[in-house]
């Protein structure tokens, strides 16, 4: 057996030990589907030159922005930028947020290289601003090149991708921290005890999440990264989330019920993650990454766009050195023992119901809208007190004192549209909630049984409805929020009855049965299973009302 024919930038000593080039040789699959199916295999993983000329050939096929700098750029641009630097002195650019150069067993000429390189990258590129996952890109694609010139231009290439489908790396802090919500928003819906996990251990479970991309392109070794990246170059950006969303798992499968090793669980999940290889090899964490149901590429990038909308509002799009404009008011924060009181839940248990609701509403304050101590027992009065309100959280509680409740998506104004019938409306993020006497969440039913539906085709559009702020009359605004029922191809409209209001009742979850109705007087209501939530009863089937209250979702800034 040859030798792997590595090139001048890599430790081989170190290389011989992570690496055997015992693959095939050459690749003849043309087709993208089949192709997926090889870089999920790992076809060309255990062979150093295959993998090579794959990288080259997938990179190659990148469509690009018209000018993207090319090796002969590189050539033209390295010396009058490096100079008489010595490589191992030179400064990283400010985009990488001072990211280290993972070593990848590169050797010295190697890690000088990605300085050079990157520093390279940056006076071409000034419109990345935000980019740490970049360092770990270049020094794989090193390994790869037949010098810093061809790894410059693949690196040029991942960046200056035009194909709005295709997102591959983020190049501002505003995708950066997007991606961190919707990292967190998929970790609350796929791995409910692992979300449960850092909400218990960690004051500010965002900033916990928003280092899913270091653990990917920096912590993970060599031969688990290659890996993956075989697989994000064929099918993007979604393959990062689905690996974070493996690693959380396994390392909610060995951590729960051990107490942690550092202060803190960011430390502790690098740790996991950078001695990955003793709790999973990389066939394994693909296998359990892709076994995840997640949502279409089209639908996630929904759920990415109203994550950043709700950033701009908030007046977040750039990195602040003095403070971190971007923590989550969450938990410890969100929710203040101070100002809150509510007759039917305490501090703790509005602090649960928080870390349930989506990340860009829990940047957000709760706000009291309606109590039935306060403003009488009329469904009349809460429609009122709720309209102009999204989303809303309503909270029930018993005679018996059960409690129970739902997080409802959209404005209770959406009820006029059925001219005075009961008519559902509302989208997949509803969910329903009893809280006692035990705790327990019912999500939509899509989520847990995506083959329910295969997703419809759709255009992205241009905005959604804006969070944290009334409602905005504009109907642009509202063409396409996240999990629109009519974004998926169900078998019947019972699984998409969400919320429904009219003069004489109020009804959550349909079909087959509702998850709550309650009549016109707030005075008796019942539950039982619907097809929506696929929930059993929230509380005692047929129960009178003790309380009632609506909350909504206060912007910290227009307080």
């Amino acid at each position: 057996m040859d030798p792997p024919g590595y090139n001048c930038f890599v430790d081989r000593d170190k290389m011989d030990a992570a690496v055997q080039d015992l693959g095939p040789k050459e690749l003849s699959c043309t087709e993208l589907q089949e192709l997926k199916q090889l870089a999920r295999q790992g076809y060309w993983a255990h062979s150093y030159a295959l993998r090579g000329k794959v990288y080259q050939r997938l990179i190659r096929d990148i469509p690009c922005r018209t000018v993207t700098p090319d090796a002969s750029v590189y050539s033209d641009i390295v010396g009058k930028i490096v100079g008489k630097h010595s490589t191992s002195s030179l400064p990283l650019p400010e985009f990488v947020d001072n990211t280290q150069v993972p070593s990848y067993c590169l050797n010295p000429r190697g890690e000088g290289a990605v300085r050079k390189i990157l520093l390279c990258i940056a006076n071409q590129f000034p419109d990345v601003s935000f980019c740490p996952a970049l360092p770990a890109v270049v020094a794989l694609l090193l390994h790869y090149s037949a010098d810093e010139a061809q790894c410059f231009e693949s690196a040029c290439r991942v960046l200056a991708c035009n194909d709005p489908s295709r997102k591959l790396v983020d190049q501002s802090f505003l995708a950066f921290e997007s991606s961190c919500m919707t990292f967190g928003d998929l970790v609350n819906k796929y791995c409910q005890a692992a979300h449960k996990l850092m909400v218990a251990v960690s004051e500010d479970v965002l900033q916990v999440y928003a280092d899913w991309q270091r653990w990917l392109f920096g912590e993970l070794p060599l031969s688990y990264f290659a890996r993956v990246f075989d697989v994000f170059l064929v099918e993007g950006y979604k393959v990062l989330y689905r690996v974070a969303l493996a690693i959380l798992k396994f390392f909610h499968k060995v951590r729960a019920g051990q107490p942690l090793e550092s202060d803190s669980v960011k430390q502790d999940i690098r740790a996991f993650v950078r001695d990955i290889a003793k709790t999973v090899s990389p066939e394994k964490l693909l296998e359990k990454a892709f076994a995840i149901r997640l949502f279409s590429r089209k639908e996630i990038q929904l759920l990415q766009m109203a994550n950043e909308k709700a950033l701009k509002q908030k007046g977040i799009t750039v990195k602040q050195k003095s403070v971190s404009l971007s923590k989550r008011q969450f938990v410890h924060l969100a929710v203040h023992a101070e100002n809150f009181h509510s007759e039917i839940v305490s501090v703790k248990e509005m602090r649960d119901i928080w870390s349930w609701v989506p990340e860009r509403f829990a940047l957000c304050q709760p706000l009291l809208l309606f109590s039935s101590l306060q403003h009488g027992y009329s469904l009349t009065r809460f429609y009122f007190q709720c309209e102009g309100h999204e989303p809303t959280l309503l909270l029930i509680k018993t005679t018996q004192k059960e409690v129970c409740g739902a997080y409802l998506s959209t404005d209770w104004s959406e009820r006029n549209k059925f001219g005075g019938k009961v008519g559902f409306f509302g989208t997949g993020e509803c969910f329903v909630f009893r809280l006692q006497p035990e705790v327990q969440r019912y999500e939509w039913v899509v989520i847990k049984h995506p083959e329910l539906t295969k997703p419809m085709s759709l255009e992205v559009p241009a905005a959604l409805s804006p969070p944290c702020r009334p409602v905005s009359s504009d109907p642009a605004d509202r063409l396409s929020p996240f999990l629109a029922a009519r974004h998926f191809n169900l078998p019947s409209k019972t699984e998409s009855m969400f919320m429904a209001g009219g003069n004489d009742c109020l009804i959550i979850g349909g079909g087959g049965g509702q998850a709550l109705y309650i009549d016109g007087d707030l005075n008796r209501g019942r539950t039982g299973h619907c097809d929506t939530f696929n929930n059993q009863p929230l509380c005692s089937e047929n129960f009178l009302i003790a309380a009632v209250e609506a909350w909504g979702f206060q912007d910290p800034d227009t307080q």
